[in-house]
């Protein structure tokens, strides 16, 4: 009879070939006690990273997509062969440290009602990442952009979405745990399903970890394990547009789960948020010669993104009647069309 993994590791990659071979040497070197099958999902990259997994890492099973299919859609083609007890959606631009496999898994043995579990996450000056952070809402958009986190990162009503007040030194129930490393339990998944492919990019770990939450599971941090995280090695390589992705993902999010009004809301605050900023980069673009190219460009991405937010908004108030849903759109700055 065949003995199932431990752990099922997924990593999705995006054009990230010699980081990529850092992270899979590192989770061979800190998996500790336990056995663990790993899984390359390649999303059509032009750098030769699905080559190189399967020239170096013949042991890796490797699905090489023709297209880039996105993250969440990418996570559930792996998470299809998945035979471990638990699977750990890893990012490429991770180095594992100190038997973080073993420990993560220990814990959620230990916490049996845990469909999540995180653990503490380092820049690579070991500086710590504020990885785990509350579910958006309408309230933390507007303090984001208030920039109150950032001059009072102890305070718990300005730090409240990413939770800076916390030095990731204590386990703790969390909303969310960050998708560059995230155990979860493969029972949690048979039950509320896999992440929802309609997330492109960004905050699909958000709504897959609410899921868990609505169905009694609970999502929560450890310190005892810990990875480096590069950070946005594939979102870096398509400029300021998929950044925008960030809040379409949040939007996506909200008119999902929350209220009408509260989605509205959050729409208008991000159209605004956008447009402020375009005057300033686009006075900067004509002050610095040098910067006019790059200035201008983000001006105007700033300007489409207001546009696509509007947009969003005005199709969810003509459906007037209808609970937020599949009838409106929702604006989406990043898709296979626009990364390649």
């Amino acid at each position: 009879m065949r003995n199932d993994p431990d752990v099922t590791v997924i990593i999705v990659s995006w054009n990230t070939r010699e980081i990529l071979r850092e992270c899979l040497h590192s989770v061979q070197e800190n998996a500790g006690a336990v056995e663990c099958e790993i899984v390359v999902v390649d999303n059509a990259s032009a750098d030769g990273s699905a080559p190189m997994v399967a020239r170096d890492f013949p042991h890796v099973r490797l699905i090489a997509n023709a297209e880039n299919r996105g993250f969440a859609a990418a996570n559930n083609q792996g998470m299809a062969l998945a035979r471990g007890r638990y699977v750990l959606l890893l990012n490429s631009d991770t180095v594992v440290l100190d038997r973080a496999l073993e420990k993560t898994v220990a814990f959620a043995a230990a916490h049996p009602r845990a469909a999540v579990v995180g653990c503490r996450v380092l820049n690579p000056d070991h500086t710590l990442q504020n990885t785990c952070f509350m579910f958006p809402s309408a309230l933390n958009l507007l303090l984001a952009f208030t920039y109150g986190y950032k001059l009072f990162p102890r305070s718990r009503f300005w730090g409240r979405e990413f939770m800076t007040y916390w030095d990731r030194d204590d386990i703790r129930p969390v909303d969310v745990v960050s998708g560059c490393y995230m155990l979860v339990r493969r029972e949690a998944i048979e039950q509320v399903g896999r992440m929802d492919e309609a997330f492109f990019l960004y905050a699909e770990e958000t709504d897959w970890c609410y899921r868990f939450r609505r169905a009694g599971w609970d999502v929560l941090f450890t310190p005892a394990a810990g990875i480096i995280h590069l950070g946005g090695a594939s979102s870096r390589q398509v400029g300021s547009k998929i950044k925008l992705q960030v809040w379409g993902g949040i939007l996506q999010f909200l008119k999902k789960h929350k209220s009408r009004a509260e989605y509205l809301l959050a729409c208008g605050l991000i159209a605004l948020f956008f447009l402020i900023r375009i005057p300033g980069w686009a006075i900067r673009g004509c002050l610095r010669t040098s910067e006019r190219v790059q200035s201008w460009r983000v001006a105007r991405t700033y300007a489409a993104g207001a546009l696509a937010v509007l947009h969003g908004c005005q199709g969810l108030c003509v459906a007037r009647g209808t609970p937020p849903g599949p009838e409106a759109p929702v604006p989406q700055f990043a898709s296979p069309e626009t990364i390649e």
